[in-house]
This record gives C-alpha cells, structure tokens and sequence, in this order.
C-alpha cells in the first residue's frame, strides 16, 4: 500500500532520514520504534504529503506522492486518516463539530447524513452521545478517541497513528491500542504506527520496525525483536540508557 524508496530528509545540517526504503503491506499494522530525533514523525508526514524528500520516492497505492499537486493531494489524503500525537482538536468546535469537520470538507453528506455518520464513528470509539461536548469537558483519552474518531470519518483505508498512546495512563493506552486492533481486524484499516510505548508495540504490531539515526536497522515482528541479539534493539526495548550519555553525566558530576 505504502512504498518508500531510498527516502533522505535533512534540516539544515541535521539529517534526519538517510536512503530509508520500506514498504507497508495492506491490512498489516506495522510500528515504527526507536529513539527521539531518529525521524519516525518525519516518516509519517511524508507519507501523507505533509514533507516532501530530499531526495527519494514515496508512494501510496499507485500514486508517487512527492511529486503530486495540491488538489492530487488533496484526493490522496482523503484515503488516509492521521491521528497527531495531542490529537489536535479545534477547542472552539463541539465534539460532533470537530469529527464532522473532515466530512463538510471533503464530502456532499447533507447535514442528515453527517450526523449518522458522526454518530456511528463516535459509536466505535464508545464516546456515543458526547457530541455536544467541547474538548475541554473531555480526559485525555476521550480527546484522543475524538481525534481518532476525526480520523476515520471520511472511511480510509490507512490510518497514521503519532504517538497515540502519549499523555495517556495504562488503563487509557489500552483503550487506544484496542480501538487500533479493532480497526485493523474488523473493518480491514492498514496501520502505521509511531510510539515510544513497547507494551502498545507489542501489542498491536504485526510488525516492527526500528529506526536509529534516520536508517533501518531492525525489522520483523515482535517475537524477532525479543529474540534479537543487536545491542541498539535490545537497548531500546529495555529502556537501557546509552554509555556514552551516562559516562558524560559521570564525568560532569565530578567535583560537584
């Protein structure tokens, strides 16, 4: 479904994704891993057009994305749904406002029909009735699921998940990572997912993918990633901090 072929993106002078080449197979939810600042949001935007590659292809379906127009744009992100990492909803907009917006856009759904479909949305997230609450009468996990809810209205066939289970208590990701799951296997939505949170990795991936450095360096599902004996994997699933950070640390707490 999603082709990225020899995808370099720098900053400035930081490089931040270097000849990275992957390719996302339909109904599969594939995670992407890895430490801060390794490229992994970077990934995501340029997967729907938000960022363009130095260099590099990225591909949706049949469509080469870094080289459509606005409005070809505009077709191909319609097919894909993005849940930011805070969910980015607009404050001033009711519940129902915010995940009907996408369909008023993008849609000729009488206000009837906006409705339904709003309704039935809401209904899979289980915040059914909420419609005319604001986002600040919300907890953080029925914000995300608003934003979620957001995400899916228009029906795509792949959804990017930022960050989705951050802010959130245990209890609260689990939700998130069900609702994920439940896309996947009941209404057929490939995934691509950013986290930090190994448990959501592990639990919804049907495939990881760990990032460093802006480059590839680890790729399979769950059970290879725990059997892997490759120091940055086993570094980054165990929450173990890099020496060479923790020697500077040591050395500037000396004479302290």
């Amino acid at each position: 479904m999603v082709r990225l072929v020899n995808v370099s993106k720098s900053f400035g002078s930081l490089r931040v994704l270097e000849n990275v080449s992957l390719d996302i197979y339909r109904g599969q939810t594939t995670v992407i891993i890895g430490p801060s600042g390794t490229g992994k949001s970077v990934l995501l935007k340029h997967i729907v057009g938000l960022l363009l590659p130095d260099q590099g292809e990225v591909y949706f379906e049949h469509h080469r994305v870094d080289q459509l127009n606005q409005q070809q744009m505009v077709e191909v992100r319609k097919q894909i749904g993005f849940l930011f990492q805070m969910g980015a909803l607009f404050d001033s907009l009711t519940v129902e406002a915010n995940v009907a917006f996408p369909l008023i856009e993008h849609t000729t759904l009488n206000a009837r029909q906006r409705a339904e479909r709003v309704d039935r949305v809401l209904k899979m997230v289980g915040l059914a009735g909420l419609q005319s609450k604001m986002p600040g009468d919300l907890s953080g996990g029925q914000r995300k699921r608003v934003a979620l809810a957001r995400a899916i209205v228009l029906e795509p066939s792949l959804v990017l998940y930022d960050e989705p289970t951050t802010g959130l208590d245990p209890i609260r990701a689990d939700v998130i990572n069900e609702l994920i799951i439940a896309l996947s296997r009941k209404m057929g939505i490939t995934s691509i997912a950013v986290t930090h949170d190994i448990a959501s990795a592990n639990k919804i991936a049907d495939r990881m993918v760990l990032l460093y450095d802006g480059r590839i360096v680890c790729d399979g599902d769950p059970g290879s990633f725990a059997r892997t004996d490759n120091p940055l994997v086993r570094r980054f699933i165990e929450g173990q901090a890099d020496q060479d950070d923790l020697d500077r640390i040591r050395e500037g707490f000396k004479g302290a």
